[in-house]
């Protein structure tokens, strides 16, 4: 009987330490998916990956002794090998979270997937505003400036400058209309107009035609509604037409990396709009410094979301003593989040709000050191950058528990 008492007490030990009971095959996996090598592998790829594997290390590797396992997948800007990817990941893989995520159409399908197997995203690569507006799902968080923060500051701020025709240069797909219209609306709030635009697709090499009819329609500013190296060559291509002595050419959605392949001398005086920045407080420059040595340049917003939400979704994980995406969302909505040292809000539609950065690219003069790009012209409160969780059409009005 003595020995009957000790097997049951050793067992009901086992079945309800937290390692065993509230952690799924007792480890933590978070997978990495997004653009290891084409269009906008710069602003995420390796970087990413880089900045996950940071988040973990700085965390501590483990959750209460619970192993953190990082894995790594190539979606190649597909939504259909996106959520083949992510059917084996969390079928057979047992990933509990994926982040970075580049590619809006890809998010869509997967919000779908990890909506029916309970499974969290952690998007920071994608910049869609309808990824937490009217599909938003209580599993997908937003870790980076969406289209709509995007057009509340560099339209507003064009715009309120006097630049008030515009036209479009629109990569063709979901993030590049909804940043067209976004920041369209932006434009004709302030009293400006649309003179017309025009549609690429992805990975577009030659934007000699469409850099034409944007340079025939006279309008102030050139738009770019893209991303990667399509903004890259587009800005390139406008330099050898002598478009900027004429024409403001506006990056809608530009990164650092770009600004870095354009080089100073072609890139000073483009106003860019984002939530991240290097140099711009002691979080962001701690980090940005350690990233910059392991990966030889600088983070961009996509890979600092990256670093923040996957820090971020552990600390729930900590805090709630489980993996289970139900409950850790609700708690990664309940915590406070940290972004560098400055504080933003979780809202119940998985938006993350925080004041915007409007820079201005220095001149080659201007800049004091390696990576020294930007200026800051203005900010944009969070309440005015982003749509409130009331606003954006989720229908999420409650805790996901």
């Amino acid at each position: 009987m003595y020995r009957k008492i000790l097997i049951s007490i050793a067992l009901s030990s086992l079945f309800t330490s937290p390692a065993f009971a509230q952690f799924s095959d007792n480890k933590v996996v978070i997978g990495v998916m997004g653009d290891q090598s084409g269009v906008v592998s710069d602003v995420g790829g390796p970087g990413s990956i880089k900045a996950a594997r940071m988040a973990v290390a700085d965390f501590g590797g483990s959750i209460d002794g619970v192993p953190i396992e990082i894995i790594t997948a190539d979606h190649q800007n597909k939504p259909d090998v996106a959520s083949a990817i992510a059917r084996e990941w969390f079928d057979r893989q047992g990933v509990d979270a994926i982040v970075d995520l580049p590619h809006s159409g890809a998010v869509f399908a997967l919000m779908t997937i990890a909506t029916e197997k309970k499974r969290s995203l952690l998007v920071s690569g994608a910049a869609s505003v309808e990824i937490t507006g009217a599909r938003c799902s209580p599993y997908v968080t937003h870790w980076t400036d969406d289209t709509y923060a995007l057009a509340r500051g560099t339209a507003a701020a064009l715009t309120d400058q006097g630049q008030k025709s515009w036209f479009f240069l629109t990569a063709d797909y979901a993030f590049g209309h909804d940043l067209e219209k976004d920041a369209t609306a932006v434009v004709q709030e302030r009293g400006g107009k649309l003179l017309g635009s025009a549609r690429h697709p992805l990975n577009t090499a030659d934007f000699a035609s469409l850099l034409l009819r944007a340079q025939g329609s006279n309008a102030q500013v050139v738009a770019l509604a893209s991303a990667g190296a399509d903004t890259v060559n587009a800005i390139k291509q406008a330099g050898q037409f002598d478009i900027m002595r004429t024409q403001k050419i506006a990056a809608l959605h530009a990164f650092v990396t770009d600004v870095h392949s354009l080089g100073l001398e072609a890139a000073q005086g483009l106003i860019i709009t984002t939530g991240f920045y290097w140099d711009d407080s002691d979080g962001a420059r701690d980090f940005a410094l350690r990233f910059l040595k392991e990966h030889g340049r600088m983070p961009t917003r996509e890979q600092a979301g990256v670093y923040s939400g996957v820090l971020h979704f552990l600390k729930a994980a900590r805090s709630a003593k489980s993996d289970d995406a139900a409950i850790v969302n609700a708690e990664m909505r309940h915590l406070p989040v940290d972004r560098f040292g400055r504080q933003a809000v979780l809202q119940q539609n998985g938006r993350v709000a925080y004041d915007l950065g409007v820079y201005r690219v220095k001149s080659p003069a201007a800049s004091r050191q390696p990576w020294d790009y930007y200026e800051r012209i203005a900010t944009v409160p969070a309440a005015t950058a982003f749509r409130s969780a009331a606003e954006s059409g989720c229908s999420i009005t409650a805790s996901v528990r």
